[in-house]
């Protein structure tokens, strides 16, 4: 499940990738303006389309809703838009949500040397780690990585009511309280140069900073 604003560059090659394992993708288009449901769209994917722009929190509970209806779907895999992922990482998780007794894996870009972070932007999510522990219980290592796989059990029971980088929190939050099993696997997080461009990774920092604190 890919939420999805203003990507039309990149997005047809990240579906395109994802579905040489994963064929049902789902993006939900909050409010693009530029073309990125269209090209989502030829690259395979469904597209669930909200009119106005209202934050990858509410995407994301969009696309989880959409894909719960289908019954025989057994995992979920939230996976960002801008080709940062990698989607070896993605069917690891999912390997692991059906080999061990899990309902939660969370991506973690510290558990090995692969992705290169900013001191800025480390010292924000490490930031973000400690606020988690404190509040919820829960001992992550990256509490702001997109890169998630549940079960349906997680699935059907993380409520998600924050729109803005909150969701992000809030998820770790719905993990302790419904007692849900989870487990940290290692990823590759590649800052690109089109996401450099689009100074995501600053803007992450700040916007994660202001979510935490001022809620």
């Amino acid at each position: 499940m890919i939420p999805l604003f203003n990507e039309a560059p990149v997005i047809r090659a990240v579906v395109e990738d994802a579905r040489k394992v994963f064929p049902n993708v789902v993006c939900v288009d909050d409010g693009s303006t530029d073309g990125s449901a269209d090209e989502a769209r030829a690259a395979g994917a469904v597209v669930v389309k909200h009119p106005i722009n209202l934050g990858q929190g509410a995407s994301l509970r969009t696309g989880l809703d959409w894909a719960l209806t289908d019954p025989g779907a057994e995992y979920f895999v939230t996976f960002d838009a801008d080709g940062q992922h990698q989607v070896s990482d993605a069917v690891v998780m999912v390997n692991i949500l059906q080999d061990q007794p899990v309902d939660v894996v969370v991506g973690s870009r510290f558990l090995d040397g692969r992705t290169t972070v900013s001191p800025l932007k480390r010292l924000v999510l490490k930031t973000a780690v400690a606020f988690e522990r404190r509040s919820t219980g829960v001992h992550l290592t990256d509490a702001h990585n997109g890169l998630r796989a549940f079960n349906r059990r997680a699935a059907s029971s993380i409520a998600i009511t924050q729109n803005r980088m909150a969701h992000a929190s809030e998820i770790v939050s719905e993990i302790s309280r419904n007692d849900l099993r989870w487990v940290e696997a290692p990823v590759h997080v590649v800052y690109t140069d089109y996401s450099k461009a689009k100074g995501q990774s600053v803007w992450n920092s700040v916007n994660i900073l202001s979510d935490l604190f001022v809620k």
